[in-house]
C-alpha cells in the first residue's frame, strides 16, 4: 500500500512538473513568435492635427519602439468618419498587430470593436472610449480623469471670482462651452458647473450660459462669439471649456470683443495655454494641465503588454491633472512647457 501510494505522489509531481513546464514554453514561445514576426502598432486619432493627438501619437511611438515593436503607424481620421472607418480596414489588411484609436463619431464604437475582433487584432481606447449606447465600454480605456479635473477647472474659476469680486459683480457672467455628444468631455463640463456653483451657491443661474462646440478651435470661436455679441451687457466673462482648444477659441473671441482685459479663461491640457502663457498679457489666466505623453505611452504600454506577454488590460486606466499658471507652469510642465 505505502508503495503503490509512494508511485502515485511521484506521478503526480512529474505531471505537475511537465504542466508548469509546457506553460512556460508556450509563454516562450509567444514572445519568441513576436520577436521574431515584425510587431506594428497602429495609431488612429481623430484629429491628428491637433496638438494634443501629435504630441499623443508621438509619445505612443517612443513608448511603442523602447517595447520593442518594428513600427508605429500614425494616422489621422481628420474627425471624418468615412476615413476613420476607411483606417480600421486599412489596418486590419496589414494585419498589424494591436490598435490604439481615439474614435471620431462613438456611434462608430461598435462596429470598430466587431472588426478588431473578428481580425484578432487588440484594441486600447485612447481618450474617448468605444462605448455602447448605454455608455458601457467595449474595450480598455486610457484617458484623463475628467470629472475630477472639470471639477478642479470650476473651483479654481470660482476662487478668481470670489478673489476679484466677480460673484457680486452684476456685469458678470460665467460661458461653459460643451461637448456634449463626446463621452469623455460630458463629465469635464459637468464638473467644471458643479464645484462652481457649489463654492458659489446663490451666483444667478440666468448669467451661467453654455454653447456647445465640436472640439476645434474655430467652432469654439463662433459659439462663445456668439454668446458674448448676445449678451452686450456683460463686461466679465469666466470662460470654462471641454478642451484646450475651445478654451483658446474663447479669448480669441474675447480679444476681437474687446473684453479680454477684464475676463478669464482657464483650458484643459495647457499643450496650447503655455503658448498664451508666454505673451504679454492673455485671458487665458490658466490651464489644467495632464500629459499627452501619458495617455499616448501609457496605452501603447499596455497594448504592447499584451501582445508580447499575454497581460490583461484593464478596462480604464485615467491620469489626473493640476492647475498651471503664467508663474508656474514651466516648473510643473517641464519639457512640455517648451
Amino acid at each position: 500500500m505505502k508503495k503503490i501510494l509512494s508511485m502515485l505522489l511521484v506521478t503526480m509531481l512529474m505531471l505537475t512538473l511537465l504542466v508548469g513546464c509546457a506553460s512556460t514554453e508556450k509563454t516562450d514561445e509567444k514572445q519568441a513568435e513576436s520577436k521574431d514576426k515584425e510587431v506594428v502598432i497602429a495609431g488612429i486619432y481623430k484629429a491628428g492635427d491637433q496638438v494634443w493627438f501629435i504630441d499623443e501619437g508621438k509619445a505612443a511611438e517612443a513608448k511603442a519602439k523602447e517595447l520593442g515593436a518594428d513600427k508605429f503607424l500614425f494616422i489621422d481620421a481628420k474627425m471624418n468618419p468615412d476615413i476613420y472607418l476607411q483606417a480600421i480596414d486599412n489596418v486590419i489588411a496589414q494585419k498589424v498587430d494591436g490598435v490604439v484609436t481615439c474614435i471620431p463619431d462613438q456611434k462608430l464604437s461598435q462596429v470598430t470593436v466587431e472588426k478588431l475582433n473578428e481580425a484578432g487584432i487588440p484594441v486600447i481606447a485612447a481618450d474617448d472610449a468605444l462605448q455602447d449606447e448605454s455608455g458601457k465600454k467595449l474595450a480598455p480605456w486610457v484617458g484623463i480623469n475628467a470629472y475630477k479635473i472639470g471639477e478642479t477647472n470650476g473651483e479654481w474659476m470660482a476662487n478668481y471670482a470670489k478673489e476679484n469680486k466677480l460673484d457680486k459683480n452684476e456685469k458678470s457672467a460665467v460661458l461653459i462651452l460643451t461637448m456634449d455628444t463626446v463621452s469623455s468631455c460630458v463629465p469635464r463640463t459637468e464638473g467644471e458647473y458643479a464645484k462652481f456653483t457649489q463654492i458659489i451657491p446663490d451666483y444667478p443661474q440666468e448669467r451661467i450660459f453654455k454653447a456647445d462646440y465640436n472640439g476645434e478651435t474655430d467652432k469654439g470661436f463662433n459659439a462663445a462669439a456668439a454668446i458674448f455679441t448676445a449678451h452686450p451687457e456683460i463686461k466679465n466673462w469666466m470662460v470654462m471649456s471641454a478642451n484646450e482648444e475651445g478654451a483658446v477659441g474663447a479669448v480669441r473671441a474675447l480679444e476681437q470683443a474687446g473684453l479680454d482685459k477684464d475676463s478669464a479663461v482657464i483650458g484643459l491640457g495647457a499643450y496650447l495655454a503655455k503658448d498664451e502663457f508666454k505673451k504679454e498679457y492673455s485671458a487665458m489666466k490658466a490651464a489644467t494641465f495632464f500629459s499627452s505623453d501619458a495617455v499616448g505611452g501609457t496605452s501603447v504600454e499596455l497594448l504592447m503588454n499584451k501582445i508580447l506577454k499575454d497581460e490583461e488590460i484593464p478596462m480604464e486606466t485615467a491620469v489626473d491633472a493640476q492647475v498651471v499658471t503664467k508663474d508656474n507652469y514651466v516648473e510643473i510642465m517641464g519639457k512640455s512647457a517648451e
